[in-house]
This record gives structure tokens, sequence and C-alpha cells, in this order.
């Protein structure tokens, strides 16, 4: 079996509501999702969300770096799944521009690594779960659930739905929250306190900042958050003061997660080097894909660290479905995040519901490939333009 074609999508997907939280508002997405075809024709999917924010390119940044990308390893044959994984993780990004990190471009790598890993599971009759059952590196880390059990999530909203929504989660069986602090006059102690009291003393809460404190008032500010029974702390202060994380770490009993700081390996293990942080947030578009992801889970669970499987706001059908399936395949995973499907998303490019269920709650996928259905023409509807690389 060998890839025949492989063309790249840009979609502006809107979203129902907007999502605000102290580094960005949204009301739609610039999505990239690619189409992989093999010799056979059998088709795959994936999709990557460019972040200027998070990984340094935006939707331009990653459209202009298509036709440097050299798709030659993708174009031999492969006989196997382990095949297939070894010949998507020799592609190569262009260099990235001075100043960038080595992230730049990871959400391009997750959409072309995805779909083509889609197809071969599709090609040999395995759900993609199996990639992780697959890949050498995992041994530590594989497990295999029927089902898994999503957070929510409490993003910038007014002081009722602040009371209201919080009690209908409680109600609806969550057993883990995030909220979103550090918006401009908001009060975050008293944000998170009244959160607290309608969500009640047994769900687990941890906060997300996105990089909105400074490190020299850090310490104090989160373990005033921690008299509420806080869980973790996400990304509290920009990257460029993560240096700072260390001490903190001595100063209060609040983990810290990296997010926006934890988007490769050279990341991770910086963090583990350095004693930055306890909790890794993994989220696959950022992280450059399942391969890269695998081996960030790896690199925290032998340093001794947890980590979070997070998702891109906004996410279709097709990275969901990814996410679904490292999710059920992938041990230790101490928050889960994703899944908003029919929550968020305007447009569905896929014909399931992936939606979680009462309490987050969802099945594992166990049809062949992402298990999912994707509807072409939706796709080329929302498209505002497409690439065919030369293969």
């Amino acid at each position: 079996m060998r890839l025949r074609s492989l063309k790249a999508f840009h979609l502006r997907i809107p979203l129902k509501k907007k999502i605000g939280h102290a580094g960005y508002v949204r009301r739609e997405n610039d999505t990239l999702i690619v189409r992989a075809e093999l010799s056979d024709g059998t088709v795959g999917w994936g999709e990557g969300l460019p972040r200027p924010y998070v990984t340094g390119e935006s939707i331009d940044d990653a459209w202009s770096m298509l036709p440097e990308i050299n798709v030659k390893p993708l174009t031999g044959d492969f006989e196997s799944l382990a095949d297939a994984i070894g010949q998507v993780d020799l592609i190569e990004l262009p260099v990235a521009p001075p100043g960038r990190r080595d992230c730049f471009g990871n959400s391009v790598r997750s959409a072309i690594e995805i779909a083509f890993l889609d197809a071969a599971c599709r090609c040999f009759n395995v759900p993609f779960s199996a990639v992780t059952q697959a890949h050498s590196v995992t041994e530590p880390i594989r497990t295999s659930v029927d089902e898994v059990r999503y957070s929510i999530v409490i993003t910038a909203m007014n002081r009722w739905k602040e009371c209201v929504n919080p009690l209908l989660y409680r109600l609806y069986g969550f057993k883990q929250c995030k909220l979103k602090l550090g918006l401009p006059g908001v009060d975050d102690i008293d944000s998170l306190q009244r959160v607290r009291r309608w969500i009640g003393p047994s769900i687990d809460i941890r906060v997300d900042a996105n990089e909105a404190w400074d490190v020299a008032y850090l310490a104090p500010h989160l373990n005033a958050l921690g008299e509420s029974g806080i869980s973790a702390v996400e990304q509290p202060v920009p990257h460029d003061q993560i240096a700072g994380l260390r001490k903190i770490r001595g100063q209060t009993e609040v983990p810290i997660m990296l997010d926006e700081s934890l988007c490769s390996e050279s990341d991770g293990r910086r963090a583990i080097d350095d004693g930055l942080c306890d909790v890794f947030n993994i989220r696959l578009s950022k992280c450059g894909g399942i391969l890269r992801s695998h081996r960030l889970a790896v690199l925290a669970h032998r340093a001794g660290l947890s980590y979070q499987l997070g998702c891109m706001v906004g996410e279709t059908g097709i990275l969901s479905a990814a996410g679904r399936h490292f999710a059920t395949s992938v041990g230790g995973i101490r928050y889960l995040e994703g899944s908003f499907d029919r929550y968020l998303v305007k447009t569905p490019l896929v014909n399931e519901n992936l939606t979680f269920g009462r309490g987050g709650i969802a099945p594992a996928l166990n049809a062949p490939g992402l298990g999912v259905t994707v509807d072409e023409s939706a796709i080329h509807l929302a498209a505002r333009r497409s690439y065919g690389f030369t293969v």
C-alpha cells in the first residue's frame, strides 16, 4: 500500500457562541483539514488548528508552509501500521523563522499525520487507537478502556451564569471542572469562590490563567486560590517567565501545569530538567500529532509527572475523534478535555455525534480508522482555499 494523493483545505468554522479567556476571544476557527488517499482508494482525514499565541503559526503561516513540506517519506510502500507510523514520523517541516520556537508548524504536522494514519488504519481494518499499540515508544503507558470521562470547562461569564452553570454541571454529573481565570477587571478569587459554592465541594476544580499572571506575585495568589480547593493551575505566567516557576513550586502546594509552554519534546525536557511543573497539558494539534503526543506522555510518565489530554477550542469531529482514540488507549491521563462538538461547532464535518453524554462520559470508537464518517460536501462548502501536494 502507498499514498496516492494528499490535499489540504482551509476552512473557517463558526462557533455557536463566543468563547473567551485571558489570551483571546474566539467566535470562529480557521481550521486546516487534510485528506489522504491511498493507492487502493482508502481515504483518511486529519485536522490541525493554527494558534499564533500557542505554537506561533497563523493559518496563513501554515498555508505558506505547505509547498515547502517534503511528503516523499509517505510515498513508499508500507505493509503494516508500524511501517506507516515509521513513514509519517519522518516528515520534516520547513525550518522555523528566526525567533520562533521549534513547535512552529505543529498544526500542519498534526493534520498530515492524522490523515495518513487514519487512512492506514482504515486500510488495515483497525481503529485509530491501534496506533498507540503499534508505536514502539508507548509500552509504559498503553491501556485499553471502553469509555472515558471528560471534564467541563467554565469560560468567561457574568456573575449570574457563574452561579447557574456550575449548579447545572453538578446536576449533570461532572466530576472535574476547569475554570478560566485571569480576565481583566475580574476578581479571580471571587469567581472561584462563587463557582466552588455552586458546583459543590466534591468536584475537582483546576484553574487556567492562559499566561495572564505575573510570576512576581504568583505564589501568594495561588495560595489564596488554593484555599477554595483547586487541584492544579494551568499556564499561570507567560512563556518568557516560566523559568521563575521553579522557585514558585517551592512556595505553593498548588500543582502547576504547562500548556502554551509545553508544545514539543524540547519543551518537555526543559520543564523536567529545570523543575518547572507537575503536569503536562498535551493537545494533539498543539504538540504536532499523536506520535509526538505519545512521546510527551511517556516523557512525563518516566519523570513522575502527570498529564492532561486537552483540546483545541472549536475543533471539529475529526480532531475530537483522534483525541478520543488517544484517551482510550493511553493510560494515566489525569484530566481529559474535548468532545464539545454539538455544543460548540456550528458546521459539523462528520456525521456521527461525538459530544460527551451525562457526566462527561463517552464511549470508545471501535470502527476502523478514526471511526467517523466525514461529510466531504460540508468540507468543500466551508473551504476557503485548497492545496494539492505533489506525491
